[in-house]
């Protein structure tokens, strides 16, 4: 007879800590956050180094080695937060998920009041109502979050906050990578979850220094480029690549008239540049068409999967709406 595989206890909150050189402020981080949770219910704490060169996995270690609710998860090298955001939600087991920077400037004892705000939303976010930044950060950070609203219509004032709590189906439903972390309440509104802000304390920065910098503003700029894809053309890629097709389609065939009848006027066509670019606009706009076909067979061949609030079903099986 096979022994079974002991079972997991269950965990109600698991709480991912990215950090990248933040050795001074792990020990303090970790008494704060025991003192949060432990009057809340079971939980665990995951911290996942993004590359750390100043001994921050070691201060992590001792934290393991002296209390079993401690998870730490060390990447070979600065992958980017969205990368240690990911794999510390693949290794969660808790119902909710919890995210704070190690940094100490967000306070942990606002987690409570964000906890509350999951019974009437899926994800909620920290808003740093006053933030105690230079301007070099907090300039940008406004632009950022102005140009989101506009793009995608989501009704928040900080976007990147590193305090969040989420419902677990909503880790499941994003895949992070490059600079994506900053866009995960988007991510989870164009998924159909329920998105709320929350007003919360904010402190100076103790220990160590800033990672933000204008090239982060910069990739943080061509990311929004990519979730605007994600979200309005995942699933239907020709409707991208077919009107931008169409459109160089029609200026084509629009200016293949025109010079035909120039031609039938008995004019001479063949050194109008304007025939040069009939054609072309021509030509691209089929190759605009192929590539969104091609794209939409890919997508018709890959497995989808939408995020579901709720499924009704009887014992035989049947479903019901």
């Amino acid at each position: 007879m096979n022994a079974q595989p002991p079972k997991v206890a269950a965990v109600r909150f698991s709480v991912v800590v990215p950090f990248l050189d933040e050795r001074e402020s792990l020990e303090e981080l970790y008494i704060k956050l025991l003192a949060v949770f432990e009057p809340l219910g079971s939980f665990e704490l995951i911290f996942v180094d993004d590359g750390s060169t100043d001994g921050s996995f070691e201060v992590v270690r001792r934290l393991f080695e002296r209390d079993r609710r401690v998870g730490a998860v060390q990447l070979r090298k600065n992958f980017g937060k969205s990368a240690a955001l990911t794999e510390g939600f693949q290794r969660a087991r808790g119902e909710i998920i919890v995210t704070i920077d190690a940094d100490l400037q967000d306070d942990p004892t606002e987690i409570p009041k964000l906890v509350e705000g999951l019974e009437r939303a899926d994800i909620v976010t920290g808003w740093k109502r006053q933030r105690h930044d230079p301007w070099t950060k907090t300039f940008p950070s406004r632009i950022f979050n102005r140009m989101t609203r506009s793009v995608f219509g989501v009704k928040l004032h900080d976007l990147n906050s590193g305090l969040k709590v989420m419902r677990r189906e909503v880790a499941d439903a994003i895949d992070l990578y490059g600079e994506l972390h900053r866009f995960i309440p988007v991510l989870a509104a164009l998924q159909g979850f329920r998105v709320e802000e929350l007003p919360v304390t904010h402190h100076e920065r103790k220990f160590g220094r800033s990672k933000y910098g204008w090239k982060r503003f910069v990739r943080g700029g061509l990311d929004l480029l990519t979730v605007g894809f994600l979200g309005r053309f995942q699933h239907r890629p020709l409707h991208l690549f077919g009107a931008i097709g169409a459109m160089f389609f029609v200026v084509g065939v629009i200016l293949g008239i025109y010079l035909s009848v120039l031609r039938f006027q008995g004019q001479s066509i063949g050194q109008r540049p304007l025939l040069t670019l009939s054609v072309l606009a021509i030509i691209t706009g089929f190759q605009f068409l192929f590539t969104g076909l091609l794209a939409e067979l890919i997508t018709a061949r890959s497995s989808r999967h939408y995020p579901v609030r709720t499924v009704l079903k009887h014992d035989d099986g049947t479903s019901r709406r």
